[in-house]
């Protein structure tokens, strides 16, 4: 098996004009769904992606949680040796 990653989308952002900042809005509901524990504190942890333009409400950043899936791994096909 192999682990790869799929993106859960929890909420977009807006980066601030003048301070290095972004102001970002979760869904709640879907964000606490990946929330897990360590050492009895509970933490969310999430990706900030720069959106290549900003979409039609002006926000210019996403927000995701990498979630890892085991798949099968892909065996390369062998191919015919040319002599």
């Amino acid at each position: 098996m192999e682990k790869k990653y799929s993106k859960a989308w929890i909420g977009k952002g807006v980066q601030h004009e003048k301070l290095d900042l972004v102001r970002v809005t979760l869904k709640t509901e879907d964000a606490m769904k990946h929330q897990h524990e360590f050492e009895g504190v509970k933490l969310l942890t999430f990706e900030l992606s720069k959106l290549q333009e900003p979409d039609k409400f002006g926000r210019t950043h996403t927000a995701y949680v990498s979630v890892p899936e085991e798949v099968e791994a892909v065996k390369p096909k062998k191919t015919a040796s040319k002599e």
